[in-house]
């Protein structure tokens, strides 16, 4: 091998760049003093460009091919060289090789909220966020205005800017829409189109597009959010009382909660109130049920009817011979000022002293409360009637319908007793003067 041979064998003859990278924007080819052989092969892949600069001036730029690189296909390199036709040296220059492909899941975001006017809820404060793809689309204006010497670009070295641009026109042509907030999430796809046509022109300048831009979401602050979903479960009636209404409702619902614990006691209250109504209507419609009286079952012959001039035992068949009738229950502690003897309440006994000494003294009586008119029960035809007062008695037994033998019964009385057995109704039927005597015969003078 001639020393010339070894001299060219020093020059670049191949000239390319393999990617394994995926943020990788612009990459410099290296070779010591940057010669490269006249003749050299250039290899350009698909999604790359590679761009001559020669003496710091962007010379020839080369599309996807091979190029054997002669002063036919550089003219700007031959024109920057003065070379001439036929010129077969080696020559420095350098070349960069640039990623024209999509570099996609960009993402971008508002760092702060962005103030805009609603036509429904006034002046609200929105965020958003999304992703975005870019590509390069002019290699020589990218390296002239963005790279420069830079000997590997990433796209995180451009990413910062184009989030800038793009929150900026957001925030323009949002605060200029007129969709409202609540049909934004409805539009994206539209606001998207629009911010895309706003940021075109501007990264045009840096040799830069934007083929995607997506807007992945649209919040509000977190207390207009709460709002909104209340409102939402509410049907969106926009009723401030039933606003009121559904949040004491759901206030209830919590079992800690003052207002849950004071809704529990009333409730538990009304219960028993109801209970006890239940219960009192129950007694009062079994003394009302045919033969049932005040204090239990009639008696089986005052059922069957007692005629007005007959006498019948309460409990038997005939007016006597039968057996002892049981016990009615015990009756109730006669009214202030009722018959039966004795005062009420009944007198306490009187405790002795500690040391077997004279008894304590008596409390006084209670103050005299008024008297309390006296009613009977009347069994007529096994049911029970009444309660009558003694003067309405005193009409019916005027009128025939209450004789001596009718069964009465009266709060405190011991059973069912024939009303002449009564005292205060035996006056009802002595109110008539008895049959005068029969005259003696031959004087016409009675008898004494």
């Amino acid at each position: 091998m001639g020393i010339l041979d070894f001299l060219t064998g020093e020059f670049i003859d191949v000239i390319e760049w393999t990617d394994d990278t995926r943020d990788t924007m612009v990459w410099r080819f290296e070779r010591y003093g940057h010669a490269i052989k006249y003749g050299a092969k250039l290899t350009v892949r698909e999604g790359q460009a590679a761009v001559f600069v020669h003496e710091g001036q962007i010379a020839d730029v080369f599309g996807p091919g091979l190029y054997m690189l002669e002063t036919n296909n550089m003219p700007v390199l031959t024109t920057l060289q003065h070379w001439d036709h036929g010129f077969k040296s080696p020559f420095k220059s350098e070349v960069y090789f640039v990623n024209t492909t999509r570099f996609n899941d960009l993402k971008w975001g508002t760092k702060n909220p962005v103030i805009c006017r609603d036509s429904e809820f006034g002046m609200v404060r929105l965020r958003a966020f999304g992703t975005y793809s870019m590509r390069v689309t002019d290699p020589a204006k990218f390296m002239a205005e963005i790279v420069g010497t830079d000997g590997e670009f990433t796209s995180d070295e451009i990413s910062y800017q184009i989030r800038n641009v793009i929150v900026q026109e957001f925030s323009r042509v949002v605060a200029g829409s007129p969709i409202p907030v609540l049909d934004m999430a409805a539009n994206t796809a539209d606001l998207g189109k629009l911010i895309t046509g706003a940021i075109g022109p501007v990264v045009a300048n840096y040799g830069l597009s934007i083929p995607e831009f997506y807007i992945e979401n649209i919040s509000l602050p977190e207390a207009v959010e709460a709002v909104l979903d209340k409102r939402t479960s509410m049907g969106i009636v926009g009723d401030l009382h039933s606003y009121m209404q559904y949040n004491a409702a759901e206030a209830m619902g919590q079992p800690g909660s003052a207002a849950g614990q004071g809704m529990g006691a009333a409730i538990g209250a009304g219960m028993g109130l109801a209970m006890g109504n239940q219960m009192a209507a129950q007694q009062m419609g079994q003394q009302q049920q045919p033969g049932w009286g005040p204090w239990g079952n009639v008696p089986a012959s005052a059922q069957g009817g007692v005629a007005p001039g007959s006498r019948q035992a309460p409990w038997g068949g005939g007016g006597g011979g039968g057996g002892a009738p049981p016990p009615p229950p015990p009756p109730p502690p006669p009214p202030p000022g009722g018959g039966g003897g004795g005062g009420w309440p009944p007198p306490r006994p009187r405790a002795r002293g500690a040391g077997g000494g004279a008894p304590a003294p008596a409390p006084p009586p209670p103050p005299p409360q008024p008297a309390v008119e006296k009613v009977w029960h009347v069994a007529v035809n096994g049911q029970t009637t009444g309660p009558f007062s003694k003067a309405s008695l005193g009409r019916q037994a005027a009128a025939g319908t209450f004789a001596r033998d009718s069964w009465v019964w009266a709060p405190g009385q011991d059973g069912w007793k024939h009303a002449e057995e009564i005292a205060d109704l035996a006056q009802l039927f002595t109110v008539a003067p008895p049959p005068p005597p029969p005259a003696a015969e031959g004087t016409g003078k009675t008898d004494p």
